[in-house]
């Protein structure tokens, strides 16, 4: 039993490996911190998410975002109206399938 073993597992890089110095982002907000006389020790800890290896770029983020389910929403859509089309569904129902108009000894 136990679970699936399709590799090795995920591993937490060392602290290390992320830098302040080489995010510019994070070295703005250092400097404008250390102008006021202040300094944040967790800074580093920020510094993942703008590693574009590990995390992506902000576009690739939005994107995979923004698009993520759409083949298979629009797949679900085909299906959807194939399934209609074949069973009849929503065929002779005009003016929305109330009768409307069509029963003239209703008021």
């Amino acid at each position: 039993m136990g679970g699936h073993h399709h590799g090795e597992p995920y591993t937490v890089p060392h602290a290390s490996t992320y830098k302040v110095e080489n995010v510019p982002q994070l070295v703005e907000v250092k400097e404008a911190l250390g102008r006021q006389g202040l300094k944040d020790p967790w800074l580093r800890n920020e510094a993942w998410r703008y590693e574009p290896k590990a995390f992506g770029t902000h576009r690739s983020r939005l994107t995979t975002f923004m698009f993520r389910g759409l083949g298979v929403g629009f797949c679900a859509f085909l299906a959807t109206v194939a399934v209609e089309y074949g069973l009849g569904i929503g065929k002779g129902q005009g003016g929305h399938g109330h009768g409307h108009g069509h029963d003239e000894g209703h008021h």
